[in-house]
């Protein structure tokens, strides 16, 4: 990553903040401006106390800002000055005004840009002074989350945190300009809406001028970006807020950010160049990492679930998995002829450079499937004499050779089995196959694994609730050759659906839309939507598609997720301004809160006290 430091040697156009204004009492100058050239100069500067260092008589500040830091020095012959200078502490906000001036020869500090000067201090005024932060502010040190997310003021005064909101800055400037340099127009949708069904809950708010009644806050701008193609602006963007109410993990929060474009009289093909296009100069403008692959490689969902056992995969490295179901139905390891004979699966994957593993060892692996849903971890380790492992013994000479060829595995090598259904199998030795990828340091942070994947089932199956429903959502176009299937059978429709995946980590999703009112209420009639409740539910935008709709398109790359995955962040909290928990809880505003029982009457709302275990076990 292009250094983003405070004070870097070498920072970035702009960095260095913009000239300051004749009328700016507080500086002439930012804290990381000022160079050899401006020796003997008088200056101004404004900031806050990073560190504060006493030698010799003379005190030593180091005076920080959004840009920089720039060293200040308070000599005791200045005795009101120096003595305000000995009450400085850390975080405190200050002014100064002094002459630069050149650090003695080898005090310089080449890891600053204003490391070969600093400004001897002729008057100083304390602008506000600070309670004792609740953890260090100049090093980075780790620091435990709530605490900085109650304190989030503090936390983003951190480089670390700066400079992810700065580079996110950066983004999403890159963004707009290079849609509207391709005719895009930035076009802003409601945040109050109706509420529709899209995946997730909705973030539901009361109306107080129609008692009863309910706006929702949008878990995407989906039906008005689809109707400001019907609208004729052929070619919209916009940095939209999506709001959901659904359990959080570490790449997802109550609010997130996505680049949300759309397109009219447009192909699958079109918008997969312009995003590549897009992410590629993203990518090589803004950060120092390599692109693994131009063209972006494309897998089918179905490609991308048999190798890697995942629709979001890791293409950086091998560890591929393989259907070994054919091989094991007929052998005499009964576990795994009895996942076939009931229409599950087994696949495996090999993997080397592990050593002589221990039982603990193997049980971690276990535990590394479990997490998938596998009942086990079955196991073989390839010698030069065969295979060995609590169940090679079930095998004979030629099935084990058929199993070796199949994974591709040497001597040396484990040979890892999952046998289950063929979601649990997937997941599990996706789950696996990441895990040995950490431990073995088979992928490098530097490398993106950009790759497309394409061609998602239309329909899937929610055997909880015995219905079919979406994959992705329902307002996708189904292939051509498959729209006979949606009456026949619907599972097997393919949709004009893709996603961009990079290291594991779904970065953006879109699809070709249905513009043909006809034809989206098949697929409303395949999920169980009447025409009646579609038109309740969706009635502008069908009826938007009455009036000469066109083909259209698009895709939402989501920003917070592009921008962890580009600094290498645990998770999107870090690159959010301000997040929520992952009890989706605002520490520092302490929200949500009760409201007044005044507010509630006015919204005409009464709220239902729950009832206890006890009762609920009654029945009352």
């Amino acid at each position: 990553m292009h250094s983003e430091e405070r004070g870097s040697a070498t920072p970035r156009p702009g960095e260095q903040g913009a000239e300051q204004g004749p009328g700016n009492p507080y500086r002439s100058h930012t804290a990381a401006r000022l160079g050899a050239e401006d020796v003997g100069e008088c200056v101004r500067l404004a900031g806050w106390v990073n560190r504060r260092r006493d030698h010799g008589g003379l005190i030593f500040i180091d005076l920080r800002d959004r840009w920089g830091v720039t060293q200040v020095t308070f000599d005791p012959d200045n005795e009101s000055v120096f003595a305000q200078a000995e009450s400085l502490r850390p975080e405190w906000t200050i002014a100064v005004e002094g002459v630069v001036a050149r650090r003695p020869e080898g005090n310089e500090n080449p890891d600053l840009s204003t490391g070969e000067v600093e400004v001897e201090v002729s008057t100083m005024q304390v602008l506000s002074t600070s309670d004792t932060p609740p953890f260090e502010i100049d090093r980075e040190r780790d620091v435990e989350e709530l605490l900085r997310l109650k304190y989030r003021y503090l936390d983003l005064r951190r480089d670390r945190m700066r400079d992810n909101i700065v580079f996110r800055h950066r983004v999403v400037k890159y963004m707009r300009d290079f849609l509207d340099e391709r005719g895009f127009l930035e076009i802003e949708t409601p945040l109050l809406t109706a509420s529709t069904p899209e995946g997730a809950r909705d973030y539901l708010v009361p109306s107080r001028l129609h008692p009863g009644e309910f706006y929702a806050l949008p878990q995407s701008p989906q039906q008005f970006k689809q109707i400001l193609m019907v609208a004729g602006f052929e070619r919209y963007f916009q940095i939209a807020r999506a709001l959901r109410d659904e359990d959080q993990r570490g790449d997802r929060q109550p609010e997130h950010t996505q680049l949300d474009l759309e397109m009219s009289f447009t192909s699958q093909e079109e918008v997969l160049s312009l995003t590549e296009e897009l992410f590629a100069q993203i990518v090589e403008g803004l950060t120092d990492k390599r692109i693994m692959q131009r063209p972006f490689p494309r897998l089918t969902y179905h490609e991308a679930m048999t190798r890697f056992g995942t629709d979001k995969p890791d293409i950086r490295f091998g560890l591929e998995l393989a259907d070994v179901s054919d091989l094991v139905a007929g052998s005499d390891f009964k576990v795994f002829a009895n996942a076939v004979s009931s229409g599950g699966a087994v696949r495996g994957l090999a993997c080397g450079d592990l050593g002589d593993l221990s039982r603990k060892e193997i049980d971690g692996l276990t535990a590394v499937a479990a997490e998938g849903g596998a009942k086990g971890l079955a196991y073989l380790k390839v010698t030069e004499d065969g295979l060995t492992g609590p169940i090679a013994k079930f095998f004979s000479d030629e099935e084990a050779g058929a199993l070796r060829e199949r994974l591709g595995a040497e001597a040396g090598d484990y040979m890892f089995f999952v046998a289950d259904s063929g979601p649990v199998v997937f997941e599990s030795l996706s789950r696996l196959r990441l895990h040995l990828r950490d431990r073995l340091d088979l992928a490098s942070p530097q490398e993106l694994g950009l790759c497309w994947v394409t061609d998602f089932p239309l329909f899937e199956y929610n055997e909880e609730e015995d219905r079919i429903e979406p994959m992705h959502h329902m307002f996708t176009m189904p292939r051509d050759e498959d729209l006979e299937l949606l009456e026949t059978d619907p599972l097997r429709v393919i949709g004009q659906l893709y996603d961009l995946v990079a290291n594991g980590t779904e970065l953006a999703s879109g699809s070709i839309r249905i513009h043909r009112p006809e034809l989206q209420q098949k697929v409303f009639d395949v999920i169980g939507i009447s025409a009646e409740d579609a038109e309740s539910r969706f009635g502008a935008l069908l009826q938007a598609f009455r009036y000469g709709a066109p083909p259209h398109g698009g895709i939402a790359p989501g920003i917070d997720r592009l921008i962890m995955v580009l600094r290498d962040q645990p998770n999107i909290r870090e690159v959010m301004a301000f997040p929520k928990t992952q009890a989706a809880r605002d520490e520092m505003m302490q929200a949500p809160s009760p409201v007044t029982e005044a507010q509630l009457k006015e919204l005409n709302i009464a709220l239902r006290k729950r009832a206890s275990p006890d009762t609920e076990n009654t029945g009352e």
